[in-house]
């Protein structure tokens, strides 16, 4: 092992923070085994061998934007033919899908929408959580939050404060990207600023929400950025303690404007592993099988990976991207999924609450 990584590893052992350096350095090494040996201690000491899933249905509700995102293949305008906005009975027709398939989450997250009222999304979570009370409704990204607090005039606080009252349970992490403004500027200039999210995640778990938090990689971003990314959503879970899981996001090229090719393992398995042991005070690090792929994701588990996300069904953004992996996975393949990588299976529901765990002999 390099001298500098028997450093870092050390620390780790030793349950000491590392540095942004300390983070460049795993970024920068071709020893892959040693950085998942390292991500590997430190997710053991929190989680030992138990890898969380969840049984989930995605909900897209509209695919019509008013950003144009370079990076982004899902989003469209109103005059598109491709452009869709689900009415609320194909939105309840996909939560009784997902009741029938025993899940425990929607996830719900579109576009943002010129015409639809801050109303139509508050009825849609009330009608939700009156149909489907047993269903925790993890919805709207930071971006969406402040859409809504511009088209309405109301504080961010009174926004969050009106959607949890109607069934909002908790906040997925998307719309991070990378915060560095230079990089933001170039990918996604008309979406929000990486201090507005981090604000945003700050009025969200003051309102006592859990939330995620993603980064997305791959594209134009230097390992610099990647690096300053972590340390600013370290230092908010340093003040909230309010993000449950990091999720890593490959970037996919296909129907972007941003003419790059597909991430490596290598590098998707370096960018979850580097996570884990920078973010020391996030417990799981979630490995999100839609964007690296069935494979990755497995191997991932040796890497500081606890989480490989859910059985989905119907992604449409990262599908619209180029995504290659499958939109659904039944229980029994992904129970079969984290056996065979020598973990145990725990399905888990929104706030990570036990729903069942598979020890070893028992069936899915």
């Amino acid at each position: 092992m390099e001298a500098s990584l028997q450093g870092i590893r050390d620390k780790v052992t030793a349950g000491e923070r590392v540095s942004e350096e300390d983070a460049l350095a795993l970024f920068r090494t071709r020893d892959i085994h040693a950085v998942g040996e390292i991500a590997d201690i430190a997710n053991r000491r929190r989680n030992g061998d138990r890898v969380y899933f969840i049984v989930n249905r995605h909900i897209n509700p509209t695919n019509i934007c008013v950003n144009r995102c370079r990076f982004c293949a899902f989003s469209k305008s109103k005059e598109d033919p491709l452009a869709y906005t689900m009415t609320m009975d194909e939105i309840l027709v996909r939560a009784e899908e997902a009741r029938s398939q025993n899940a425990t989450e929607l996830h719900i997250v579109g576009g943002l929408h010129p015409d639809l009222s801050f109303d139509f999304y508050l009825r849609m979570l009330k009608t939700l959580r009156e149909r489907f009370p047993e269903l925790h409704i993890q919805a709207f990204t930071a971006v969406e939050i402040d859409h809504f607090s511009r088209i309405t005039g109301l504080s961010l606080g009174e926004v969050i404060r009106q959607l949890k009252e109607v069934g909002l349970g908790s906040l997925p992490g998307g719309g991070a990207e990378i915060f560095a403004p230079e990089i933001r500027n170039l990918i996604c200039s008309e979406k929000i600023s990486g201090d507005r999210w981090l604000e945003i995640m700050e009025e969200v778990h003051g309102a006592g929400l859990k939330s995620n938090a993603t980064m997305l990689y791959g594209h134009v971003e230097t390992l610099e950025s990647r690096v300053d990314h972590m340390r600013r959503l370290r230092e908010l879970q340093d003040r909230t303690g309010g993000f449950q899981s990091f999720i890593p996001l490959a970037f996919h090229p296909k129907n972007t404007e941003i003419a790059k090719g597909y991430t490596t393992g290598i590098e998707d398995l370096l960018s979850l592993a580097v996570g884990r042991i920078f973010l020391d005070n996030f417990r799981h690090v979630k490995s999100f099988w839609i964007m690296v792929g069935p494979k990755v994701a497995q191997v991932s588990l040796h890497f500081g990976v606890n989480d490989i996300d859910g059985t989905v069904v119907e992604e449409k953004i990262t599908h619209a991207a180029g995504a290659r992996a499958g939109q659904e996975m039944t229980v029994s393949e992904l129970v079969t999924m984290i056996r065979q990588a020598g973990r145990i299976p725990v399905e888990r529901d929104t706030l990570y609450n036990v729903v069942r765990e598979w020890p070893e002999g028992a069936t899915a």
